[in-house]
This record gives structure tokens, sequence and C-alpha cells, in this order.
């Protein structure tokens, strides 16, 4: 328990410290006009308060990830904690920060425009495919498991619970953002909060003994901690997913500073959630070996609602169906509104500005796959999805290095997460089956000089831009 509860504190730590840090790196500047108010448009640029903000950016980033990751995660044992806070901290809430003050700087652009900006034009179309289609994908895995759920609690059939849903992500996705989503999203963050803090109190309370800090591998399948690790824990520590969301709130804050609160603070709010799970589930079922047979038997979301109801009783049965169905589907709603974006922003100029038809469209476009997809057996495709996930991430961590290089600031905080997360992708490609299925060793010698020679190019715009030390971080504006 002592790991558990210190894990959390140096989350918290992290963010008024590190969190810090990064702000005064970025430089932010209130006297700055936002988008929300240079481009209001009453539809994605419309201010709100920054802790609505912060709620919507945590059910956007988070949904169920947090929790089923983590519970998948658990299956390594304690060292899954010791990811989660390194991985939140100096990864995804930096990937997330730049990812929403990148775009709040240059007018609530989308990450492929980020790309294109600071990466080239030939990685811009390769993250506008991938980022479209990682999105429809995310819809429709975040879909079924609620329809069935309402299915089986209603009494109607699963295609029109399928089709229930559906309608409310296209009101979602071409509504102005405040008045569904800024307006419901605080309650099913409670949720989310509630969910979590229950959990964490009860095992506080509990006769369950949450495992110390260990390093072994307790994985009953004896799968490699890295790169396994870090694409099963995705959400809660660093998840690409996120960099497509991070702009849509970009398009609403009031002003610069609040970025660390909404961004950075999201992310150490999932990496808390992310925490909670991952030892109630290593926990609950007395080992690693017990828990792999129970998710096999009957799902992460299986887990979830046995935890709920065993340590919160009728309520944490009641908290569990809500999780089960209103997380998934506060993740999809946005998913589809960021696809949405995205190809109104890749058209661009292509297309009229002074109606809403084209909103209309491009939602109709990216909604129809998404919905045939989650009609079908579609889980093959969904194994494709954590290493696309974490590639996106590797890539945003070069947008924010690239930005800084050039800006002579302190590069060195988005550059290493960065080398880091290309060698987590390029690892994995080689050794997973649906990537080359090599073997591991063979694995981490391809991927590891893949990296190098990555790092090579990264060495090489070091010397470009002369950006050995960068005092820059320290002055402030």
């Amino acid at each position: 328990m002592f790991t558990l509860l210190g894990a959390i504190v140096l989350l918290i730590v992290g963010y008024f410290v590190y969190g810090k840090f990064i702000e005064r790196v970025f430089i932010v500047n209130d006297a700055t006009p936002t988008p929300a108010y240079t481009k209001a448009d009453n539809l994605d640029y419309v201010p709100m308060p920054a802790w609505k903000g912060w709620v919507i950016q945590l059910l956007n980033i988070a949904g169920l990830g947090p929790i089923y990751g983590a519970i998948s995660g658990a299956l390594y044992g304690p060292v899954a904690m010791v990811w989660i806070v390194l991985g939140s901290i100096f990864a995804g809430a930096v990937h997330d920060y730049f990812a929403g003050m990148l775009s709040l700087r240059h007018g609530g652009e989308q990450f492929p425009s980020l790309v294109q900006r600071y990466l080239g034009k030939v990685m811009r179309v390769f993250t506008d495919c991938v980022s479209v289609v990682l999105m429809i994908l995310v819809a429709a895995a975040f879909t079924a498991g609620p329809a069935a759920v309402i299915s089986a609690k209603t009494g109607l059939t699963f295609m029109v619970a399928i089709v229930i849903i559906f309608a409310y992500f296209f009101l979602a996705a071409i509504l102005p953002i405040n008045k569904i989503i800024g307006r419901i999203y605080p309650i099913f963050g409670a949720v989310l909060m509630i969910m979590a803090g229950a959990v964490l109190i009860s095992l506080l309370f509990s006769d369950i003994r949450v495992p110390e800090l260990s390093f072994s591998n307790m994985h009953p399948g004896e799968l490699p901690i890295w790169p396994m690790l870090m694409i099963t824990i995705s959400c809660g520590a660093i998840s690409g997913f996120h960099s497509t969301q991070s702009p849509i709130i970009s398009r609403t804050l009031k002003k610069e500073t609040e970025g660390r609160m909404v961004f950075y603070g999201a992310m150490i709010g999932e990496g808390v959630i992310a925490l909670i799970w991952c030892a109630a589930g290593m926990s609950f079922y007395g080992g690693t070996e017990s828990l792999a047979t129970t998710i096999t038997a009957i799902g992460a979301g299986g887990v979830v609602d046995e935890i709920s109801i065993a340590l919160l009783g009728t309520f944490g049965s009641i908290l569990a169906v809500l999780g089960i169905i209103i997380l998934p589907i506060t993740t999809g709603d946005t998913s589809l509104r960021s696809a949405r974006m995205i190809v109104l922003d890749f058209l661009g100029s292509r297309i009229g500005k002074d109606s809403k038809a084209p909103a209309v469209l491009a939602t109709i476009a990216v909604t129809l796959p998404a919905f045939y997809l989650s009609t079908i057996d579609y889980q093959f495709l969904w194994r494709y999805v954590g290493m696309t996930n974490q590639m996106v991430a590797a890539v945003m961590l070069w947008v924010a290095t690239s930005y800084l290089l050039k800006e002579g600031k302190f590069h060195w905080i988005a550059g290493l997460p960065a080398m880091f997360m290309t060698s987590v992708v390029f690892v994995y490609l080689m050794v997973a089956p649906e990537g080359f299925g090599l073997a591991y060793n063979t694995s981490i010698i391809i991927g590891l000089s893949l990296t190098i020679i990555v790092g090579l190019m990264y060495v090489y715009q070091i010397f470009r831009y002369k950006a050995f030390t960068n005092p820059v971080f320290l002055k402030e504006n």
C-alpha cells in the first residue's frame, strides 16, 4: 500500500514541480489573446472556464483507457506502477502539454497541421491518415461494449443501442462544444473520479494487500516488460491519442496559464486513476496468475464490475454500470469530433467556411465507417491500435522537440522521452505478431539500431541549431 500511496504523491508533486518547469520552458504569456476569442465561431472556438476544460480534457483522454489498460498492465506486477509514474510525469504530461499549447499558439491547429509545421509535409500526410483511422477505430471500439450493456439492461437490441449511441456521437460532434459536451461532461467526470476515489478508500480499509515495489516481471505469460508494458499501459502513462484531443480544448482556453492545469494536470489525473485500478487489479484476485485467468474468462470490463461490487456493494455496481456505459462513450464522441476537425483542417481553403455544411458532411464521412466497424468483428484491427497509438505519441514528442530546438529552448524535456518512445515503437514493431514477429533479442538489436539512426538525426539538429545548452527556460516574460 505504501508503494501505491507514494506513487500518487509523486504524481501530485510532479505536477507542481516538473509541470511548472515545463511551463517555464514554454514561456506562457497571458497578454496573448487565445483562439477562443480571436477565432470565436460558437462551434469549436468557445471560451470556457478552466475547471470545465480540465474535466473535458480528462474525459477526452481517459474514458476507460486508464482502467482497462491499467488492469491489463497489472499482470506485470508493481513495476507497472513505476511506468505509470515516470511515464505520466516525464512523457505523457509533457506530450499533452505541448500538443495543447502548440495548438493554442497556432490558432487552434490540429495535430497533423502541427506535424507539417515542424516536421514537414510528408509526415503531415502520414499523420493525417493515421490520426483519422485511429479516431475511427477508437470510436468503434468504445461503442460495442456500452451498446452490449445497454442491450442487456434495457431489452433493446444491440443494433438499436448502437444507433442510439451514434446518434449522440453525431450531435456531439456538430453542435457547439459548450452545448452538450460542456454541460454533461462535468457529471461524467464526477463518475470517473468517484469510481477511482471510492476504490482507493476501499483498498485502504480492506484486508486486501496491495503489493509493494518490485521490479520483477510477474506476467504469467512471461511477456517482456519492455516494450510490451509501454504499449499495454498507454492511457495512464503516455498516449498518442491525446495529441488529437488536446487541440479540442486548446480552442476553449481563456488564457495561456490555464494550459498547465488543463493539459499537464489532466494527464496527471489520469495517471492517478490508472495507479488505483492497477493496484486493485494486481491485488484483488491475490496475484497476477488469478488476474490473468479472470481477464481471459470475463474480460477487463468484468474485472471492473467484480471489483466495484465487491469493494463498494450496490453503490459499486451502479458506478460500474455507469462507468462501462458512459466513459467509453465520452471517448467515442470526442474521437469523431477530432476526426471531423482533422478532415476540415486538411481540406482547408478547398471548402466554404460560411456555412455549417462542411462540418456536417465531414462528421458523416468519419461516422459511417466507425458505425460499420462497431457492428462487425473488428477485433483483428484493434490489435494494431496500441502500436499506432504510441507511434503517434512519438511523433508528437518530436514535434515538441523540433519546436524547442527552433525556439532555442530546453529541448531535452521532449527529446529524451521522444527517443525512449521511438525505441519502444521500433522494438514492438519488430517483435509483435501484428508487426514482423521476430525473436525478442533480434527485435531489440534491430529496434535499437533504428533508434540510433533517429538519434543521430536528432544530434544533427542540435548542431544545426547550436542547441547544446539552453538557459532560455530561465527567462521570464
